[in-house]
């Protein structure tokens, strides 16, 4: 019976790795991101059913394991009933924080199950004890890393501690000296396994991922939340080193290397160094002394925004976290529709980090049906924007910010941003001249061609699709 039913899971499982696999080769393109989502829920409910099979023919064959049996499956319905639950109240400008969150769950995980693996007496002698002890050891720094790292991100995208980065003296030393620690600790733990050194790179993991991820700032937040994604999965992977589990190796894989290329491809897009975001070395904070003085801002209403619109030929919209935090999408989606039936040239431009998660705009404009064929990239509108009429900038702060092309002290220089004040005019939709997540001051307020126009962004749009739909089409 056990050995039938380890064939089964284990056919299971090769079926649900594909799966994956499959899941990630759709949802890299938006056409078939639905399908990719679909393979993934299938894989994982054919792994859980496999492994709860699994677990219930041991339980058969020996009745003494039935209660892990009842704990396997309460931990499945309540974790369900748990994920169930906050995914269906969360809003889309809460996603970055919520998946912070669960990856911080992925590192706690892999931290129990190496401690487990560390307690729990596996009867190896020679070559395989030293490698148990040495997965045992990697996949509790990883886990440890991974868990308060994401906590801290959960931590800054909620706004419940500042965005700012951390800069203790020293900071690149402490990292450094953090990693050679934990090499001569494995190294000493694989040939004296004691607890003390166990708990000694525990602690040292925590700290190293509280540093890393405090010591990065606000406007490199997308980007660490990919990378926390790639730690999750390698924390996976070891988990399931240690637990045998060829399906949590290949899923912690596919994860941890999907999640590292997609870091990469945000830091070439945000010309940041692959390897400063590993290490935490990047993110600098915004000066302290007076704010440079760009002389007046002017102001615009919504009528005078609407007849722009209407007398423009081409129309670019720019999106950032302040369309999702007003859930304006929707009156933009309608408001590019109204333009289109005018004639007006419509297209939407996605700096790689709009918004505080990787995709979450282009996921907005998704579920507001806005077609997919006018949503570029910011390199496919970028030199189309100085033959542009007018640009909306919905909620964009740092992604539009002229300091990043033309001010080497800022602390954004060098990320490439959607140089929207090239067009010959633009519309800010803000609700202040606050700064952004970054903390950075944007000149681009105070440049000749843009307006402000100041309220709410769903308010705003929805003022202008009534005046649109009172004036006369030309």
């Amino acid at each position: 019976m056990i050995a039938v039913a380890g064939q089964v899971a284990g056919a299971a499982y090769i079926v649900a790795a594909l799966l994956f696999i499959l899941s990630l080769a759709g949802l890299s393109k938006h056409e078939t991101s639905r399908r990719g989502v679909t393979y993934g829920i299938v894989g994982m409910t054919i792994a859980l059913l496999a492994t709860v099979w699994l677990v219930a023919a041991d339980a058969w064959a020996d009745p003494a394991a039935t209660l892990g049996l009842v704990l396997l499956v309460a931990a499945v319905l309540i974790g369900g009933a748990i994920g169930l639950w906050r995914a269906r109240i969360v809003e889309m400008t809460g996603m970055p924080e919520l998946i912070a969150l669960l990856h911080s769950f992925v590192g706690l995980a892999a931290v129990l199950v190496g401690w487990n693996g560390a307690l729990y007496d596996t009867g190896l002698e020679g070559t395989l004890a030293d490698i148990h002890h040495a997965e045992v050891f990697i996949g509790v720094f990883i886990g440890g890393v991974t868990f308060t790292g994401s906590i801290v991100a959960f931590l800054k995208l909620s706004a419940r501690i500042s965005s700012k980065p951390l800069m203790l003296p020293g900071k690149n030393a402490l990292n450094l000296g953090a990693l050679a620690l934990f090499l001569v600790l494995t190294v000493w733990y694989v040939i004296t396994p004691e607890l003390w050194l166990l708990v000694t790179v525990t602690a040292l993991a925590l700290a190293l991922g509280w540093h890393l991820v405090a010591s990065i700032g606000g406007g490199d937040m997308p980007v660490v939340v990919s990378m926390l994604n790639s730690y999750s999965g390698w924390a996976a992977a070891a988990a399931g080193f240690l637990l045998n589990n060829d399906l949590l190796i290949v899923t912690g894989a596919l994860v941890g290397s999907s999640g590292a290329y997609l870091s990469y491809i945000m830091c070439k897009a945000m010309n940041r160094s692959f390897l400063s975001v590993i290490a935490g070395g990047f993110g600098i904070e915004a000066p302290s002394g007076p704010e440079a003085e760009y002389g007046d801002h002017r102001e615009v209403d919504a009528e005078t925004a609407a007849d722009m619109l209407t007398s423009a030929s081409s129309v670019v919209i720019t999106p950032g976290y302040g369309m999702a935090v007003a859930q304006a999408q929707h009156g933009v989606a309608d408001l590019v529709q109204r333009l289109r039936d005018r004639g007006i040239d419509v297209r939407f431009g996605i700096h790689p980090v709009a918004g505080r998660l990787p995709g979450h705009m282009n996921v907005l404009l998704a579920e507001a049906k806005v077609p997919y064929d006018i949503v570029l990239e910011m390199d496919e509108i970028n030199d189309d924007l100085a033959r542009t009429d007018v640009v909306l900038v919905i909620g964009a702060n740092d992604t539009v910010n002229p300091a990043a092309a033309e001010d080497p002290g800022s602390p954004i220089a060098g990320m490439p941003v959607l140089r929207v004040w090239e067009a010959s005019n633009v519309i800010v939709f803000k609700r202040s001249m606050a700064s952004g997540y970054a903390g950075v001051q944007n000149p681009l307020f105070y440049r000749e061609n843009a307006q402000m126009l100041f309220g709410d962004a769903k308010d705003k749009v929805d003022e202008i699709l009534g005046l649109l739909s009172r004036a006369p089409a030309s």
